[in-house]
């Protein structure tokens, strides 16, 4: 299977509320191995999506250690963690985050350009053509359903072809169909790329396409099966 892509050791996470600290994370140990699709489950509030920003060094362990292809998340700085994501990371949320001035096929290749990837503009293209929006790519967001926005989200995390695809709920704020169309996607794009990932989800269905399934509870995990 080679070396893990991801290594989580006795990981917790802390942050300040209102009252003071929440314990968010606690004592969390996973290893996710090469081309494995892993989803986190559980209640809302037990901490998946923390547990995914954590894997993508876009929030900070309070204590344990977060290794990401081998590298230790927690010893980078900001710009560190900014610099090793892009190319290596693919990140989809549920709420697209799509640049509104920018039209389809500038969002997909705009990070690709900022990494100095040779011929984002014709990546950028074809990644768009494999969600099936070759003939929206001069559209702006605003033009584009929820659906249609979905795709360009993750036509943007696959185009620089990453080693890992996170994705928090990529499902959750779309109709029935194209949440099960946006599903089929991130299965291919996983399948055409070879990336591992790891998805938070809510459904069911989504849920048992995955290799693996990992259940939180108050933050711990309470169950992982194949």
């Amino acid at each position: 299977m080679g070396e893990p892509v991801l290594r989580l050791e006795n990981v917790g996470l802390t942050l300040s509320g209102n009252a003071g600290p929440v314990e968010i994370l606690k004592a969390i140990s996973l290893t996710v191995t090469p081309g494995e699709t892993v989803g986190l489950i559980g209640p809302s509030g037990s901490g998946k999506s923390s547990l995914l920003m954590l894997m993508g060094g876009l929030e900070r362990a309070s204590s344990g250690q977060v290794l990401a292809l081998g590298q230790d998340l927690g010893a980078m700085d900001e710009d560190g963690l900014a610099r090793f994501r892009r190319g290596r990371m693919g990140v989809v949320f549920q709420s697209f985050h799509l640049i509104p001035t920018m039209t389809a096929l500038e969002n997909v290749a705009l990070p690709m350009e900022i990494a100095g990837v040779a011929g984002a503009f014709d990546r950028a293209r074809d990644e768009l053509a494999a969600v099936g929006l070759g003939g929206r790519t001069g559209h702006y967001p605003a033009q584009l359903s929820g659906g249609e926005q979905q795709r360009v989200a993750l036509a943007r995390a696959a185009a620089p072809r990453p080693a890992i695809l996170l994705a928090d709920e990529p499902t959750g704020n779309l109709d029935s169909v194209n949440g099960a169309a946006i599903m089929d996607l991130i299965f291919g794009l996983r399948d055409r790329h070879g990336a591992t990932l790891v998805m938070v989800t809510h459904a069911p269905e989504l849920a048992a396409r995955c290799d693996r399934v990992v259940r939180l509870v108050d933050g711990r995990i309470a169950g992982d099966a194949a």
